[in-house]
């Protein structure tokens, strides 16, 4: 019987594959038979990722901010590897600071890398999936696309902006068999969700009261969640945004 969580010979691209929770995605989607392209900004980081996950990982230097390289990414990517069949937007960046000290040029920052980046890519991948009539994009969200979280108003209206794309592009792009689908992280244990939380320990205690299962999620966690909205056991699930957070969305 055919295996219907099986990646074998799909071509996944994986933005800010380097570290945390974009490394543990990579390494699901490679451990489930996909050959996975990861890019970032820092090659060191890109280098030991793959050489750390091993085989059929690559890496591609790329600043998703810089859009006139994203269509070039795309067509390099498709003459090296083979066109791309899976894509995680994973790439984002985040800034702790009172709404009223945050500056036009810092909240542009986040737009530009966390919404404006991953349209625009999506847009460049969807073309190719939309001639051969398959694909599957993965957005990766944030519990701040449900629910107001303080001193991140421009994480939140990028991740509230992902959350209305997500359901738009499953709209215009399913009908030629390209699913758009989103992962919103709760909160999981990688480096900088950790210094966050060490550095304001009321935050975190906030954080695990109001998440009915009383612990942090793993990176793994959302790698696992992406092989699943990634292959063909959810051939038939479009549009969704998949809450990966031991229940803290409906948590009191």
């Amino acid at each position: 019987m055919t295996n219907p969580f099986s990646l074998e010979n799909k071509i996944a691209l994986v933005t800010g594959g380097g570290s945390g929770i974009g490394y543990e995605i990579t390494r699901c989607l490679r451990d489930a038979g996909a050959k996975v392209i990861i890019t970032g900004r820092r090659e060191n980081m890109l280098q030991e990722a793959v050489k750390a996950i091993g085989e059929n990982v690559f890496y591609e230097v790329n600043d998703v901010t810089d859009l006139s390289k994203t269509t070039e990414l795309v067509e390099s990517i498709a003459q090296k590897y083979g066109e791309i069949d899976i894509l995680v937007n994973n790439a984002g960046i985040n800034m702790k600071k009172p709404a009223v000290e945050v500056t036009d040029v810092e909240f542009n920052n986040i737009i530009q890398t966390n919404l404006t980046s991953v349209f625009a890519l999506s847009r460049e991948v969807a073309k190719k999936m939309i001639e051969r009539k398959t694909g599957s994009i993965i957005m990766i969200s944030s519990m701040a696309g449900y629910y107001g979280i303080d001193r991140v108003p421009a994480y939140t209206a990028s991740k509230s902006g992902i959350e209305g794309l997500t359901k738009a592009l499953a709209s215009d792009w399913s009908k030629f068999n390209v699913r758009v689908n989103a992962i919103a992280p709760g909160f999981i244990e990688t480096a900088m969700m950790q210094t966050a939380m060490n550095s304001d320990p009321d935050r975190m205690n906030k954080a695990l009261g109001r998440t009915p299962m009383a612990k942090f999620g793993k990176p793994a966690d959302i790698g696992h969640a992406a092989v699943f909205l990634a292959s063909g056991a959810a051939s038939y699930i479009t549009g969704v945004s998949l809450r990966v957070d031991g229940g803290n969305a409906i948590g009191f």
